[in-house]
């Protein structure tokens, strides 16, 4: 498993629950397996939880939903109001990580090349939450969505 750079200007999250979590993925595979007729897609989203002072950020476990149906994912954090710049990150099966999307409060989103607004749109409504949406899945959907954030660079001088 590839770690990340945790320098200033990366958005800080862990891969420590990974470990937890695909134990319990395994455990859930072995059961869609024999249900598999009923899921057409699923969506495996990744708690990530902050390096700094035990502080979180966290979002929605797991989805598994329908093809064509929509799925939104929820992200909050509880370190600070400075931490307003939300990332939002997604790994297929074989690729590698790929920023889906960068958006701050109340701002119009950044997409990355391969991602449209209406396909994946975001809300930010406060510098504590957000949202990712996923419009009308299809299989290649699939995949490890997870929600990083960061501090603003400038964000000591707004407190003082």
């Amino acid at each position: 498993m590839e770690t990340c750079d945790q320098s200033s200007d990366t958005p800080n999250f862990s891969s420590s629950y990974q470990l937890h979590k695909i134990e319990s993925f395994q455990q859930i595979m072995a059961l869609i397996i024999l249900r598999q007729h009923l899921l057409v897609c699923s969506i495996h989203l990744l708690w990530t939880t902050g390096l700094i002072a035990g502080k979180d950020v966290t979002q929605t476990d797991m989805i598994w939903e329908k093809e064509g149906k929509d799925a939104t994912i929820n992200c909050s954090h509880t370190m600070g109001a400075g931490y307003y710049q939300m990332y939002w990150y997604r790994l297929k099966p074989g690729e590698t990580m790929t920023q889906m999307v960068f958006v701050y409060e109340n701002k119009e989103p950044e997409y990355g090349a391969d991602f449209k607004k209406e396909k994946y749109p975001v809300t930010k409504p406060d510098a504590h939450s957000g949202t990712l949406t996923l419009k009308s899945l299809v299989p290649g959907d699939k995949g490890v969505y997870f929600c990083a954030v960061s501090e603003h660079s400038d964000s000591d001088a707004l407190h003082s």
